[in-house]
């Protein structure tokens, strides 16, 4: 393979490949803003410029410098190349450009919420002067409300682009442009185009600076508080990769995760703010029973005693059972449940719950889809309730069996739906006698016919595998604690398989969960065919501390 030099390290490369995705590939830092992998490169920020010696082959192969600084993002490498980027003439030009970008520049970092994450804080410090030179009168430029998820703070833009090109390029909406010229040059939208298009907030994570801004979590958290915690699309079946951004129990924000096989660099609007459900005001807190007084958090232990008391009394009794297992469930809660299930000896129907479709599959400009389907793991779901019966059945077909059967005794039904999803059908197949066991997050029209109600966790409040429409198999982390009372799914099948064995229940683990889905029932892709989510390195600040 080739190689060049960066800053006095050797780099092999693909022969097309330019400078800078090089130095990216080796984890080598060149500043820049208007580049981005999956966009166009105009190489007009000019801050990636970098001193280029060539082997001339008009005078032996000798290197020799190229008169002028070439721009890394657009120069293609080539073999033998030497490129400075900490040369005399590089970190001029660095602090040249940075100069020029603070120039009108408002001092707002205290107020602006893209502090602690911006770009252009970073490489000021890293890369800019020590003090400002400019003592003219800064131009002012307005802010902007350019759609129903996005602000524009005209001001702080340095005019990088991003955001154009993405809407171009990836959405083809075109909703915004440059307009102006100089120091007035805009970013801005057509007359009579909102930016309001499935895939908006984009341009948010986009922005280097805090020029768009997300309405939604403006002014309510400083980044640096924030966790991450890596997770999975829980509301649609393209198992996106994506942030959960979160502090002491609240989520704040959801951030897209890179992964080029599955969402590329993007996310949805729809599941960008699709998780205020999490912290309902409405949810299921503590367990109920029917035909008993409710419970209030102060006796929230002797409620989950009871409720589990009766389903195990119930089940027990019951000559069959049905389970109806959400398609929102994670793999593992699916099968702890139908292990549960099957300790009884008796006959057990198993069925997936209903698979919301919304409108029709859209595909983007560089391969990213948006999927009709809005359950994260039907597939997952049906994959590990195979071991337990011959026939996994869909929602039509079990509601057909529990009109039929009448030896159907007792039903578990687990919901975990971010809106209502009970269907008349299923109320009226349930019928009056039967025992219903209901696991769910949400009040719907079930939770008045159940006998017993037990409160769930969302996806963000446990961890577990999801199988997305391409059947990949992806494992994410439990980002909050669950609110209140509740309790996983998978947690509350090993509570009740202990209180049935007699045992103290042990405390759910996803990867033992796993590993025994393998040994048991022969599903060895949940230990070797999993994608679980890399771990970040921690960030060590090159901040020198002074002693007082």
């Amino acid at each position: 393979m080739p190689e060049l030099t960066i800053n006095g390290r050797t780099c092999t490369f693909e022969k097309g490949a330019t400078i800078l995705q090089i130095a990216l590939d080796h984890d080598i830092e060149i500043p820049h803003y208007c580049y981005h992998p999956a966009l166009s490169i105009p190489a007009n920020c000019r801050i990636c410029l970098a001193e280029v010696w060539a082997p001339n082959p008009r005078n032996d192969n000798k290197l020799e410098p190229i008169p002028k600084l070439l721009p890394t993002c657009q120069t293609t490498a080539g073999e033998g190349h030497v490129v400075y980027t900490d040369s005399p003439k590089a970190i001029a030009n660095q602090k040249a450009v940075m100069e020029y970008l603070l120039i009108n520049h408002p001092v707002d970092c205290a107020v602006c919420d893209q502090a602690g994450e911006c770009h252009l804080q970073d490489y000021s410090y890293q890369y800019g002067r020590g003090q400002a030179r400019f003592q003219e009168q800064k131009i002012k430029q307005p802010k902007k409300d350019v759609g129903p998820h996005v602000l524009l703070y005209s001001d702080r833009c340095i005019m990088c682009t991003r955001c154009v090109r993405f809407t171009r390029e990836i959405t083809e909406t075109s909703e915004l442009l440059v307009e102006g010229r100089g120091a007035m040059e805009q970013i801005d939208v057509f007359p009579g185009m909102a930016l309001d298009n499935e895939l908006s907030g984009n341009v948010i994570d986009l922005c280097p600076v805090g020029a768009l801004l997300d309405k939604d979590f403006l002014f309510q958290q400083r980044v640096w508080f924030l966790r991450s915690t890596p997770s999975i699309d829980g509301l649609t079946c393209s198992g996106d990769n994506i942030l959960v951004e979160h502090n002491k129990g609240q989520v704040y924000r959801f951030k897209p995760r890179a992964n080029l096989d599955v969402n590329r660099y993007w996310i949805t609007d729809e599941l960008r703010y699709g998780w205020k459900f999490v912290h309902d005001e409405s949810r299921l807190a503590v367990p109920a029973i029917r035909g008993e007084d409710p419970y209030d958090e102060t006796e929230a232990p002797l409620a989950w005693d009871t409720a589990y008391a009766q389903v195990e009394a119930r089940l027990g009794a019951a000559r069959k059972i049905a389970l109806l297992a959400s398609p929102m469930l994670s793999c593992e809660d699916a099968y702890l449940l139908a292990r549960y299930a099957a300790a009884f000896d008796v006959p057990v129907s198993h069925g997936v719950g209903p698979v919301p479709v919304t409108g029709d599959d859209k595909q983007f400009a560089d391969g990213f889809t948006m999927y009709a389907e809005k359950a994260p793991n039907a597939r997952g779901v049906e994959r590990v309730l195979n071991p337990f019966t011959s026939r996994v059945l869909d929602y039509e077909s079990l509601l057909g069996v529990l009109r039929n059967d009448e030896e159907i005794d007792a039903v578990i039904v687990t919901g975990n739906y971010p809106s209502e999803w009970v269907t008349p059908d299923l109320l009226d197949a349930l019928g009056t006698e039967r025992f219903v066991a209901l696991i769910d997050t949400l009040p719907n029209r079930l939770v008045g016919r159940a006998d017993v109600v037990i409160p769930g966790a969302t996806w963000v409040e446990k961890a577990g595998t999801f199988e997305n429409v391409n059947g990949l198999l992806q494992a994410f982390d439990r980002a909050i604690d669950p609110i209140d009372f509740c309790k996983s799914e998978a947690q509350i099948a090993l509570d009740l398989a202990a209180r049935r064995a007699g045992e103290h229940p042990a405390a759910y683990n996803p990867a033992l969960t796993r590993q025994q889905m393998a040994s048991e029932h022969g599903l060895a892709e949940f230990v070797d065919d999993v994608a679980t989510p890399r771990e970040s390195e921690p960030l060590a600040s090159d901040m020198q501390l002074v002693e007082l």
